[in-house]
């Protein structure tokens, strides 16, 4: 588990002779090669054999025999000769028709949406309160008043307690929880805490019993969040992973737009709205709860637990053939196997432990943590939570700022779109560096606004910057983060590390939320916009520079994109990128080559 192992597991990445490419090709490219690449088919039908005898699959040995062969090679299925022309058809059929799965396959994808806009929907409920509930527990002391400032803290506690608690604890409690109950069951004791605790929030009669029933609220979304994209990430094929684990950002977006929806519908009930608004959000996650245990359980999980033959049944059900699930399954295997050569995470602590001291852990946890970081510092939480009241410095009135962020919420969710079918092509990597740079000068651009005196052109183009900004996010950081977390890391580490990863954006969200309400009043709003252009600008500097691409590799295949040392990496965007980057953009040199960073082995390019 140390350095040394990993290196002698990854060795061909310091001897050019074994794996770098052949003449002709960028030198210095370490090739992503297939686990099964130089095997004859005497040892794969060894292999194969033995695998299905040690997990009581001996009735299903030749489709093993077959998936083995086209694990091995997935682009020459039509030169196999043991496959029939039905397997070289459906096969062909694959490769031409990416989108075409079973109803299970799909059925999960909407319950893993329905957890997604949950989220959204638990996020904006006190972006409308944040209007009345201050008042009604007398924590709404005006501007220049003796304890404003005492009263901005509480208002800010109150909306970021569920991301304290959820950074805190709740995240972490994702891993015991899948290990004693699954992903499935994992998701549906979430789903029974998130249904009680926002009409419990509903009933609360001060500001302190509120804040504490978010906390609670915080483990269930903590938890939640942790498990819902790496269930989506696991049961999804590799060539269409990003977009359909990205709907969790995509419906997250749909359950923020929901719920200011809610917030304005219930505006005029009176002094009982705040109490509507934040108690609505229990409503996503009844059919949450009702709906899960209707999914397959992670075919992935099962393999974690031994348990082969329930995760072959489980992948038959989202997979179109036999073989096309026995190629998955028995590749998983194979790599998971690999993976327990150097990774053991035999317990809690062991696999916490070795998401930092395990090199190929250690640089995923960099990325996934610079990702999620990278969310809260663009501020679009800020908007999340504060959308109205920032609207209402403006110059909206209250009804005003709420349909206002009733538009926040629906360009967030139809510019997460776009992001669906480019994630898997233009590049999780690539997305992310394209909409940095819009979001800082739309941040600025919207700062500077606030100086305008005329009070309707004010509040137009504020709003018009703010959309602006939103659609840019919605593009690229708003799809990437937990997409990217929830596929990066090996499978015995996944739980902890896409709870930490969790723990990372919630932690800062609590932040963020804490401390907007103070920071608003003491920068004014042109400041506030201004201080998150420039974190904007920091946040792209680092991903840039700790950011790998992982676009179309399996779960497993991502080991070796992630052995290639920080240093090296980032010796290659300055060293290679920047300079092709200039040439090509600036200097218009059409002729401009970048030299790869690695070199797709043929045997997995494009896997399916």
């Amino acid at each position: 588990m140390d350095d040394k192992n990993l290196d002698a597991r990854f060795e061909h990445y310091d001897q050019p002779s074994v794996q770098y490419p052949p003449a002709g090709a960028p030198t210095g490219a370490p090739k992503l090669q297939n686990v099964l690449h130089g095997q004859s088919k005497e040892q794969l039908y060894a292999e194969v054999e033995q695998f299905v005898a040690e997990h009581g699959l001996d009735s299903d040995i030749d489709v093993f025999r077959k998936a083995a062969l086209l694990a091995q090679r997935p682009n020459d299925f039509m030169e196999i000769p043991e496959f029939s022309k039905e397997d070289k058809d459906t096969l062909q059929y694959e490769t031409e028709h990416k989108w075409s799965y079973p109803w299970k396959l799909w059925f999960t994808v909407i319950v893993c949406a329905i957890g997604a806009a949950t989220q959204g929907w638990d996020q904006t409920g006190s972006n409308g309160a944040n209007l009345s509930f201050p008042t009604e527990f007398g924590i709404a002391t005006p501007v220049g008043a003796p304890g404003g400032a005492a009263d901005e803290w509480k208002v800010g506690f109150v909306n970021s307690a569920p991301y304290i608690s959820a950074s805190l604890l709740g995240v972490w409690l994702s891993d015991p929880l899948n290990n004693l109950f699954g992903r499935r069951g994992e998701i549906f004791i979430t789903s029974i805490v998130l249904t009680i605790t926002p009409i419990a929030s509903g009933l609360t009669h001060s500001w302190q019993a509120l804040a504490a029933v978010r906390l609670v609220l915080g483990l269930g979304l903590g938890a939640k969040a942790a498990t819902v994209p790496i269930y989506a990430a696991e049961m999804a094929p590799a060539v269409v992973r990003g977009a359909l684990v990205m709907g969790w950002q995509l419906w997250t977006a749909f359950g923020i737009f929901i719920g200011f929806c809610a917030n304005a519908v219930v505006k005029d009930v009176g002094s009982i709205a705040w109490r509507l608004q934040l108690g609505s959000a229990f409503i996503p996650a009844v059919p949450l709860a009702l709906l899960v245990f209707f999914c397959p359980e992670s075919p992935r999980w099962y393999m974690k637990k031994g348990r082969l033959g329930e995760a072959w049944k489980s992948m038959k059900a989202i997979r179109n053939t036999e073989l096309q699930a026995a190629r998955d399954l028995y590749y998983a295997y194979v790599q998971f196997k690999e993976e327990q050569k150097v990774i053991q995470g035999v317990n809690y602590i062991a696999r916490f432990t070795e998401l930092f001291t395990i090199p190929r852990c250690r640089r995923a946890t960099y990325a996934a943590s610079a990702v999620m970081l990278a969310q809260q510092m663009c501020g679009i939480n800020i908007m999340a939570f504060y959308s109205s009241t920032i609207f209402a410095e403006g110059g909206y009135t209250p009804t005003q700022a709420l349909y206002a962020s009733i538009g926040f919420g629906a360009v967030n969710f139809v510019f997460a779109w776009p992001a669906v079918f480019t994630i898997d092509t233009f590049g999780r990597r690539s997305l992310l560096l394209l909409t940095f740079p819009n979001m800082c000068w739309t941040l600025l651009a919207g700062g500077m606004m606030f100086f305008i005196e005329d009070v309707k052109l004010r509040t137009t183009l504020v709003a018009f910057f703010v959309y602006l900004f939103t659609a840019f996010y919605s593009i690229g950081e708003g799809p990437v983060p937990n997409m990217y977390s929830a596929e990066v890391f090996p499978l015995v580490q996944r739980e902890q590390g896409m709870a930490w990863s969790v723990a990372v954006t919630n932690f800062f969200s609590s932040v963020l939320a804490l401390t907007f309400p103070r920071l608003l009043r003491a920068f004014t709003a042109p400041g506030a916009f201004g201080f998150y252009a420039g974190l904007n600008a920091l946040a792209f500097v680092m991903l840039y520079c700790l950011v790998p691409e992982t676009k179309q590799l399996t779960l497993e295949e991502l080991d070796q994109v992630f052995s290639v040392p920080t240093g090296k990496f980032i010796d290659y965007q300055f060293t290679k990128v920047a300079p092709w980057w200039f040439k090509r953009y600036v200097l218009f040199k059409r002729d401009a080559v970048c030299e790869p960073l690695y070199v797709e082995d043929h045997d997995i390019a494009h896997r399916a």
